[in-house]
């Protein structure tokens, strides 16, 4: 179980300050799952979707003689307008019994500072370099690059199907912490703005080369992580990954279509609807967006129009680490482990894009925690998703209310058990 005390101290407090809401591990009762509010499609159906075959979601259940459609009961899908494609939403599926892989918990023991990790203070890599004692972030160039800056080029093609392209970058590894014991909602908020710091940094770094600056962490064995200690990624590319380029081409066309930037009006729409929001602040809100695929996956969104990670001002990045830090917080809570997930950062590319107008952009980070049920079941991509089109047993509404936590709305105080830890109570000034 992850340590319940903040670093420096005994008590989960720092010297000096206000108790943090630094454990995440809380045994409390849930609430009850709430049906979701959507009803039926409101708005326009996206271009081609009649052509494809599409059936509007609003008649799926008049057409199988349903009667009312509820979102929470009734199969439909749902469209990503940022991918441009569909998600099979069939909440009833969650009843079925379960007799598939259980995962093993996350390991509990683990060691502060291990000689023999190669991402801890003074340790020693794969390549015979060693870590320098750092205290606090620490940056250093992947030992096993998936690019590098000086690949040579694939001969030419002799035929259509058979086309290569050049793929050259940088590929570096961040530590967060000198910690291996912690993670991200175990640090002070301090700590994390120096990540925040540190990416930004990096993008700006990075990108005055690179077209694209890929920040990206994989928590938890589960999510193919296999060191413990906590750190992230960050991937420089020659070229715009696939994402990028999907997302490039639909916000730019939501603002030639609408005057606006796609993202930026959805977080408007989706802080005053409120149906499917888990936390929020002045600068941030964090969302289970309306076309989620992963059971628990959320969308972080800045509330004003901002294409990359170094355009935060100095206010936004401290809020942004405080959304972060509860946002975890309410993750591992959730199925009270230290919770999975693959998440990372898209802002507008950089590089050559930097001289162009990228006002169709809006800077966000995808969460996408592949358990489904408990900390032991996780939802696998495989048969129909693989094959057919993403599918999901929850609705994105159903998850924002599968726990009392999730429906917070920005305060932290004793009235608010998910958002701090149960042995370090957090006053809030409004009361409780």
């Amino acid at each position: 179980m992850p340590r319940s005390a903040a670093p420096g101290t005994g008590s989960g407090t720092r010297a000096g300050t206000a108790p943090t809401a630094a454990t995440p591990r809380t045994a409390r009762a849930a609430a009850p799952a709430r049906r979701g509010g959507a009803g039926g499609w409101k708005g326009p159906i996206p271009p081609g979707f009649r052509e494809r075959g599409g059936m509007e979601p609003s008649l799926a259940g008049a057409a199988e003689g349903g009667g009312r459609f509820l979102a929470g009961e009734h199969q439909h899908v749902r469209y990503n307008p940022l991918r441009d494609d569909w998600v099979l939403v069939s909440a009833h599926r969650v009843k079925r019994p379960w007799q598939g892989q259980l995962e093993k918990p996350p390991p509990e023991d683990v060691p502060r500072w291990d000689p023999k990790n190669p991402l801890c203070p003074g340790a020693t890599r794969a390549n015979g370099e060693v870590n320098p004692k750092y205290e606090g972030t620490f940056v250093f160039p992947n030992d096993f690059p998936a690019l590098q800056p000086d690949a040579p080029e694939p001969d030419d093609s002799d035929h259509p199907l058979f086309r290569a392209a050049p793929a050259r970058g940088v590929c570096k590894v961040m530590c967060f912490h000198p910690w291996s014991d912690l993670t991200l909602p175990l640090m002070s908020l301090p700590e994390i703005r120096a990540v925040i710091d540190a990416w930004a940094e990096l993008t700006t770094e990075l990108g005055a080369s690179y077209p694209w600056v890929q920040i990206f962490e994989n928590k938890g064995a589960m999510m193919g992580c296999s060191n413990p200690h906590p750190h992230c990624q960050v991937w420089a590319s020659s070229f715009l990954p696939n994402e990028a380029h999907l997302e490039d081409r639909t916000q730019r066309q939501h603002l030639s279509q609408h005057g606006v930037p796609m993202l930026l009006e959805y977080a408007e729409q989706e802080a005053c609807r409120k149906e499917r929001l888990v936390v929020e602040n002045a600068d941030w809100l964090v969302v289970v967006p309306y076309w989620a695929t992963w059971p628990y996956q959320t969308l972080l969104l800045p509330r004003r129009h901002v294409c990359r990670l170094q355009d935060l001002s100095e206010s936004e990045k401290d809020s942004l680490a405080s959304i972060m830090q509860r946002l975890l917080i309410k993750y591992d809570n959730l199925f009270e482990v230290s919770f999975p997930y693959s998440m990372g950062w898209h802002g507008a590319p950089t590089g050559p894009y930097l001289e162009e107008d990228c006002r169709h952009w809006q800077l966000h980070a995808h969460y996408y925690p592949p358990l489904l049920r408990s900390a032991t079941i996780r939802k696998f991509m495989v048969g129909y998703e693989m094959l057919a089109q993403a599918q999901r047993d929850l609705t994105p509404e159903q998850v924002r209310a599968a726990q009392r936590g999730w429906g917070t709305q920005g305060v932290v105080c004793q009235g608010c058990p998910w958002d701090q830890p149960l042995a370090v109570p957090v006053l809030c000034s409004a009361g409780s």
